[in-house]
């Protein structure tokens, strides 16, 4: 598994984190709100034991390819790489990737469930797909990358941040969630409650640029 880490406020990646954050904000609030369920689908992926059960999907995908549209308003919109499993070259992949997210495209990265996934996923077989938004050194020099995993599931302070915002609300009639509702749990659960950091599902993500990412089992 890609080693991961909450994003610190003295992070300086590139595009920044107020660029981020902006970016984001921008496109949650013109996202489709009409329901409180179209705009959880949107941009969260539930956990398969949601009470709300219209929501129960493994579309990580098409998710991925929407938000990460949403989220690249530089030329060219969103930057889809060759399989990262099978370049010839990962250094030359990942260059291109750098490339990309400094000109504001999001990267969709499409690896093995148990290596590009959160700790705690419910999501643990065959592919997951996140996406990516800058990159950065900490102060060591070491390199990661800023990625949004829309995985409610995916860590124990995920779960832990979906459980808080959802507790009490009406399970047996998800139709009663409301676009306001949606929104602040989305808002949340991605931007978190901080002007300098993020929610729960953006994390640093600290990849191995030399090396190809695991074989996807699509038979596990």
């Amino acid at each position: 598994m890609i080693e991961q880490a909450y994003v610190q406020a003295g992070d300086k990646p590139t595009p920044t984190l107020k660029d981020i954050r902006d970016r984001i904000a921008k496109a949650v609030d013109a996202t489709e709100g009409s329901t409180g369920l179209k705009r959880l689908a949107c941009w969260l992926q539930m956990p398969v034991d949601s009470a709300f059960g219209k929501m129960m999907d493994s579309n990580c995908q098409g998710r991925a390819k929407e938000v990460g549209a949403l989220l690249s308003p530089g030329k060219d919109g969103l930057f889809t790489p060759a399989d990262l499993g099978s370049v010839r070259s990962a250094s030359a992949a990942w260059t291109g990737i750098d490339t990309a997210l400094k000109a504001e495209r999001a990267v969709y990265v499409n690896g093995p469930a148990e290596h590009v996934g959160g700790a705690k996923s419910k999501f643990t077989t065959g592919f997951h797909v996140i996406v990516f938004l800058a990159v950065g050194k900490d102060a060591d020099d070491r390199v990661y990358y800023l990625g949004l995993d829309p995985d409610v599931s995916a860590t124990a302070e995920s779960r832990a941040g979906w459980k808080a915002l959802v507790a009490g609300e009406p399970e047996t009639k998800p139709e009663e969630f409301t676009a306001a509702k949606s929104l602040g749990v989305v808002k949340s659960m991605i931007l978190g409650d901080e002007e300098d950091g993020f929610g729960p599902l953006v994390r640093k993500y600290y990849v191995d640029t030399t090396a190809k990412f695991p074989k996807i089992n699509r038979f596990g």
